[in-house]
Formats: structure tokens, sequence, C-alpha cells
């Protein structure tokens, strides 16, 4: 912020209650800037879990044995993936968040679906 930063995005997380702590945190130091939230839609179970492990994210418990009952079926993965991303955008939204920044990876699909589910434009 003190460099001029006009907003912040924060790494990617599975649990909205991690971001709002951050977003209480990040207020009570004094930053005023937008907070965008970083969410990646899943497509992936192990790309996810070698992602999440160089970043120190973690995924929720019942999120993880959920996308490994379904880990050989790919297309079940990322649609499970999306669902989830959607929930967690749909909660975003009805708590204020100021923005959402997807990380796609390069697969802007899964993006557009959650959009669309969302009916919304704003959120992209």
């Amino acid at each position: 912020m003190d460099n001029g930063a006009s907003f912040v995005i924060t790494q990617l997380y599975f649990d909205n209650a991690d971001f709002y702590r951050f977003c209480e945190a990040a207020r009570a130091m004094g930053i005023k800037v937008p907070i965008l939230a970083g969410i990646m839609p899943i497509q992936n179970l192990g790309q996810l879990k070698r992602f999440v492990s160089m970043i120190g994210a973690k995924i929720p418990h019942p999120l993880l044995l959920k996308l490994e009952r379904l880990e050989s079926d790919p297309d079940a993965v990322a649609a499970a993936g999306i669902e989830y991303a959607t929930r967690q955008c749909q909660d975003l939204l009805f708590h204020g968040a100021e923005g959402i920044h997807f990380y796609t990876l390069n697969k802007s699909k899964a993006t557009v679906q959650i959009c669309k589910a969302l009916n919304t434009d704003h959120a992209v």
C-alpha cells in the first residue's frame, strides 16, 4: 500500500472464513483499499494438491474427501470444483466482497460457468 497499490488480491483459498479473517486483520492494520477474494475453480485434484502444498493453502477436509471419491472421473472433479467455487462466490457476494479474482490457470471455461451460475457480470 505504501508503494501505491490500489487494491489487494488474496492468494487462493477454499474456506471463506479465512478470507473474512484476513479482511478483518487487514482493516485493523489500516488497509483501506479494496480486497479481492482469490478463487480457483478446482479442475484436477492432483494439480490442486501440488499447488496448495507450494503456497501453504488448505483444502477443507469435507471437500477433499468428496474430491478424492471423484478422482477417477475428471469431469466429476471439475463439476464439483465449479459447484464449490460457485457457492463460495455466492457467499462472498452476499457478504459484500469488494471483488473476486479467479485463478484460472489458463482454463477459463470453469470461470465462465461460475459467472453464468451467479447470473451476474460484476464477479468477472
